[in-house]
């Protein structure tokens, strides 16, 4: 019998994942360098769908101070419904590293005054092994490249493709954006996001303060589109200066198709259930 590739990925939701990766990892702390290590694993506690970084405590080289609390605490009660991944609620990237489904012993980080939260890991295969809260740290580079909003996972990828496909992005009956010329953007466990040409968006668009960050296309601006005299609230996005995996979206705009109608070929897809819903 056939098994789906992503159901096969997901069996392990619920383990303590993890995988060896040949980098060096290193991350500052209050200015000064607080880890560096050759030995860095990605690690994924239960549940969680992005990973950490994991590293000896050796590698660590500022003040680690336990605090007394224990991980494992979550009883299931955290996370989001996403479908198309799991029956159970997943950790994804909103829920805080301080919410944890490993068992460890919680380690604060410190140097200079600045503090960033780790989990020393109680598992026989990572002896001495200390998870990091990636929010915590200044910054983070893999060999001499930055890292931006977790780690990358080397199991997740996008592609993004130019369509000839006719798109139609509608929200109670008003259109918002019509398009011949998409570009298609493909990403692990997530629905295709289309992404369009500023000239086929219909209505203005009202620049948003907000900013958010993927560790595979970098920085996202958002953008209200305006109806009748009235913003939609950060209903699209665009990336700006993306990173280069993405960089056949610069400038394109996409909506969030869990919150518009968008018709395909003239057929209507269903809005997707995502942490975004």
């Amino acid at each position: 019998m056939g098994e789906r590739v992503l159901d096969h990925l997901m069996q392990g939701l619920e383990a303590l994942r993890y995988e060896p990766t040949g980098k060096r990892v290193r991350a500052w702390l209050g200015g000064v360098l607080a880890v560096d290590s050759t030995r860095a694993v990605l690690v994924w506690e239960p549940r969680r769908v992005v990973p950490s970084y994991a590293v000896p405590e050796s590698d660590v080289g500022v003040e680690v101070v336990a605090t007394g609390a224990v991980g494992a605490a979550d009883d299931g009660g955290a996370g989001v419904r996403i479908p198309a991944v799991s029956d159970r609620s997943v950790l994804d990237p909103s829920i805080p590293f301080a919410v944890h489904t490993a068992e460890g012993e919680v380690v604060e980080l410190r140097a200079d005054g600045d503090t960033a939260l780790g989990l020393r890991l109680r598992d026989p295969d990572l002896p001495g092994y200390v998870a990091l809260d990636f929010s915590g740290f200044d910054q983070w580079r893999d060999e001499d490249e930055p890292l931006v909003a977790h780690p990358r996972d080397p199991f997740h990828r996008i592609d993004v493709l130019a369509s000839s496909r006719h798109l139609r992005v509608e929200l109670d009956g008003a259109l918002l954006a019509e398009s011949r010329h998409p570009m298609l953007l493909f990403e692990t466990a997530l629905p295709p996001r289309y992404y369009l040409p500023r000239d086929d968006v219909r209505v203005d668009l009202r620049p948003s303060e907000r900013r958010t960050w993927c560790a595979y296309k970098g920085q996202a601006s958002y953008w209200s589109p305006v109806v009748d005299g009235h913003p939609l609230g950060d209903l699209a996005w665009s990336y700006e200066d993306p990173l280069h995996e993405a960089e056949r979206v610069r400038r394109l705009v996409a909506f969030f198709d869990e919150r518009v109608d968008v018709t395909v070929d003239g057929v209507r897809l269903p809005r997707p259930v995502t942490p975004w819903s």
